[in-house]
């Protein structure tokens, strides 16, 4: 796959999304886009205060992600997003056809340790649970690819640069 294509890195709370689409971006020389920064107030809240998002809080967060990754398209960029249900990934294609997918994915365990020593950040190990819960991983069908996150950044990133290198080109 060559550049430039606007990647999502996507996966559950605490897999490295915000550490890992940074470097990403700084490899392929494109901007980066933090998910949360497209989050309505009132979703921070919620989320905050432990209660998970509803499909419904998620559109229009999706649908700003989406804007962002159709006003990139033939630029390229890098956006992290959790982007755990089939349906969320389907609106962002659809905003942005050329979407290419980075699952971030490992052990529980790991992601929750992860997350028990991050600071700084709303979302809690309490949701964790239902992040697994929703999660439905890539289809065949969908562009993309699933990288385990064990290791450092560094590894993780190097694994997804070749991972992408490996898919072919969209054919129209």
């Amino acid at each position: 796959m060559n550049t430039p294509h606007v990647v999502v890195v996507m996966g559950v709370a605490g897999t490295g999304k915000t550490t890992i689409g940074p470097l990403l971006a700084a490899r392929f020389g494109v901007p980066y886009a933090e998910a949360d920064d497209f989050h309505p107030q009132a979703n921070i809240a919620k989320m905050s205060a432990g209660v998970p998002l509803t499909d419904e809080d998620r559109l229009p967060w999706l649908d700003a992600i989406g804007d962002w990754a159709r006003g990139r398209a033939g630029l390229g960029g890098v956006v992290s997003c959790s982007a755990l249900k089939r349906s969320y990934r389907d609106r962002l294609r659809a905003a942005a056809p050329d979407v290419v997918f980075v699952h971030l994915t490992g052990d529980r365990a790991l992601i929750e340790d992860r997350m028990s020593h991050r600071q700084g950040h709303f979302m809690p190990t309490a949701l964790l649970d239902s992040q697994f819960a929703t999660l439905q991983p890539l289809e065949p069908d969908e562009t993309g690819v699933a990288v385990d996150v064990s290791g450092s950044p560094e590894e993780i990133t190097g694994r997804a640069v070749t991972a992408l290198a490996a898919l072919p080109e969209p054919t129209a």
